[in-house]
C-alpha cells in the first residue's frame, strides 16, 4: 500500500502539482468528462491548489476558474490555461457567498474536496463531512447553471445513502466514486452530481 501511495505522490511532484490529491480528480475527469473547455469551475477548498490548477489546464483560456480556501493560495498559472481566482474565505460564511454572487453569474462545475478535522471518533467525523458536503450542495442551489456538475468528497457512514438520495433529488445522475489514487483505508468517497435540477416550489 505504501508503494502505491508514493507512487502518487512522486507523480504529482513530477507533474508539478502540489498535491496528490490532483489524481482524485483527474481519474473522475477521464471517465466522466464533466470538465470542459470555456466552462466557469468553482473549486471549493482549494488549498493547496491542485484540483482548480488541473481544472485550469481542462477548462483552457476560454474558462475560468474560483478556488477558495480558508488558507491563503496563490499559484500562477500557465498562459494556455484558464484564468484562476484565488479567494480566502469561509465557504459557510454570507460574505463568500455574497462576493461570489457580485463577481460571477454562475458555474458550470462545483467541486469540492473538503475534509473536516478528523477526531478519530468514526460517527463525528461523518456528521462534520455530512455537514460540509451538505453546504455544498447549498452552494449548488445557489451558483450552478441548471445542467451543471457537482464533485463532492465525504466521508461514508450510516447517513452516507441519505446524503445521497439528496442527491438524486437535485441531478439528474449521480454516482458514488472510489479513485484508486484515494487511500483504500479511508471512508473517503466523491459523489458526481450530472444534470443539476433547480428546484421549484409549487403553491
Amino acid at each position: 500500500m505504501r508503494k502505491v501511495q508514493d507512487y502518487y505522490f512522486k507523480k504529482a511532484k513530477k507533474d508539478n502539482y502540489p498535491a496528490r490529491s490532483i489524481y482524485k480528480l483527474e481519474e473522475a475527469q477521464l471517465k466522466y468528462k464533466f470538465l470542459k473547455p470555456g466552462q466557469r469551475v468553482l473549486d471549493v477548498g482549494c488549498h493547496p491548489g491542485s484540483w482548480s490548477l488541473y481544472s485550469a489546464s481542462v477548462v483552457g483560456e476560454h474558462g475560468l476558474v474560483v478556488g477558495v480556501d480558508l488558507q491563503h493560495t496563490e499559484i500562477v498559472v500557465q498562459k494556455s490555461h484558464a484564468e484562476i481566482h484565488w479567494l480566502c474565505y469561509d465557504v459557510c460564511s454570507v460574505e463568500f457567498v455574497d462576493y461570489v454572487r457580485e463577481h460571477w453569474p454562475g458555474f458550470h462545475v462545483l467541486l469540492s474536496d473538503m475534509a473536516p478535522r478528523t477526531t478519530g471518533t468514526r460517527h463525528a467525523d461523518h456528521q462534520q463531512s455530512l455537514r460540509l458536503a451538505r453546504r455544498v450542495t447549498e452552494l449548488a442551489s445557489f451558483f450552478l447553471y441548471d445542467n451543471g456538475t457537482l464533485y463532492c468528497k465525504v466521508f461514508q457512514g450510516e447517513d452516507f445513502p441519505v446524503f445521497v438520495q439528496e442527491c438524486k433529488e437535485m441531478f439528474a445522475t449521480v454516482k458514488v466514486v472510489k479513485p484508486k489514487s484515494s487511500r483504500l483505508e479511508s471512508r473517503e468517497v466523491f459523489v458526481l452530481g450530472q444534470g443539476y435540477r433547480r428546484m421549484t416550489c409549487c403553491g
